[in-house]
């Protein structure tokens, strides 16, 4: 899988995972919550090439670039309550 698909696969992911998990703690901008989506589809992919799910050439599909970025959007959420408090 190229980094072009994953990119585009992640933003998709980022925009899912915005409407899956929303709250006062996530990003606000579009830019950032696509961003965000992006590196959780980055973090699936590597998670499932360590783990053996995925093959050194493949990437995560849809549903695990949703969860990596799930995954990225609640650690944000984590690290902005912090630095608010």
């Amino acid at each position: 899988m190229s980094i072009i698909w994953t990119i585009i696969i992640g933003f998709v992911a980022g925009i899912i995972a915005k409407f899956l998990m929303p709250g006062p703690n996530e990003p606000q901008g579009f830019v950032l919550t696509a961003i965000l989506g992006i590196v959780g589809a980055f973090v699936a992919t590597w998670l499932g090439q360590a783990l053996g799910w995925y093959g050194p050439d493949q990437g995560a599909g849809l549903i695990g670039a949703v969860v990596g970025a799930v995954i990225v959007l609640a650690v944000w959420g984590m690290i902005s309550k912090n630095r608010k408090a």
